[in-house]
């Protein structure tokens, strides 16, 4: 039995499963939506068919509850990267739904692993959701996403005016809206949480969500490596799966993830954020 991680709209978060674990889930998923297939049409009048249908449909039915809870730290990962306290409601339930979506339209026999067919549409319904929040356009919510996986990159300051222009390949008073359209953004962040629910910075290691303290330190030493490090220290993601994500090779993302742990150990935070990552 997996421990649970805390919860989203009442499903208990596990842990994620290792790949043998998730491919073992497969047959007897498939096994239980024949079979459920096979009791909708009601044509079968014995008994121990019937049974052994019932069985087989009740462990497909787990087997698909246990992948999708220990593929739901994707949720919490998509949320709280945007800058979002995870609780957010709306996008938490975005999340979900995807996620279910994910579940539906899954095929192993493509040979991706769930969580990283998975990811993709839970950041693009988390993204829409962030964008009927605020009102951007679709190509408004594009280039404010890519303006902050600039400021990721660069890490301590503000990218200027020119830096923003020539990365996101825009004019000048393109960028200069783009920059303010983004701390729009960030000022709805906690718009819909009471104060006393944001965590303070010393939120004890262990407890089911990173604290925001946790998220900006990790932010802004990893950069736009940040996903990547979260993704493999946590286990959503093998590291062939990241690199073939992030388009590089494995060994470039070694040396990036290097790059990330070196940066951590060096953190004036460096004990705190051990700690509370050992914990976790």
């Amino acid at each position: 039995m997996k421990s649970s991680l805390g919860s989203i709209g009442g499903l208990a978060i596990v842990a994620p499963l290792a790949l043998d674990e998730e491919r073992a889930l497969y047959p007897v998923i498939s096994a239980g939506r024949a079979a459920a297939a096979a009791l909708l049409l009601g044509r079968d009048g014995d008994p121990a068919r019937r049974r052994r249908l019932l069985r087989q449909r009740h462990d497909g039915q787990e087997a698909e509850s246990l992948l999708l809870r220990s593929t739901l730290g994707l949720v919490r990962a998509r949320v709280t990267e945007r800058g979002y306290r995870f609780g957010n409601d709306e996008l938490e339930a975005a999340g979900v739904e995807a996620l279910v979506n994910a579940l539906r339209r899954f095929d192993p026999r493509h040979g991706a692993r769930f969580s990283t067919y998975a990811n993709y549409w839970i950041t693009k319904l988390v993204n829409e959701a962030i964008q009927q929040q605020v009102g951007l356009s679709d190509s408004e919510m594009r280039l404010v996403l890519k303006y902050q996986r600039l400021e990721r990159a660069k890490g301590e300051g503000v990218p200027t005016r020119r830096e923003v222009a020539k990365a996101l390949e825009v004019s000048p008073a393109k960028a200069l809206e783009v920059m303010a359209l983004s701390r729009d953004v960030a000022s709805r962040r906690f718009s819909s949480v009471a104060i006393d629910e944001v965590p303070e910075a010393g939120t004890p290691p262990g407890s089911s969500d990173p604290p925001a303290w946790v998220i900006d330190e990790l932010r802004r030493l990893c950069g736009e490596d940040f996903d990547a490090f979260w993704q493999f220290t946590f286990r959503t993601m093998s590291l062939q799966e990241i690199a073939a994500t992030q388009g590089i090779s494995r060994q470039a993302l070694s040396k990036r993830l290097e790059r990330c742990r070196r940066a951590v150990r060096e953190s004036p935070e460096a004990q705190r954020l051990e700690r509370w990552l050992k914990q976790q």
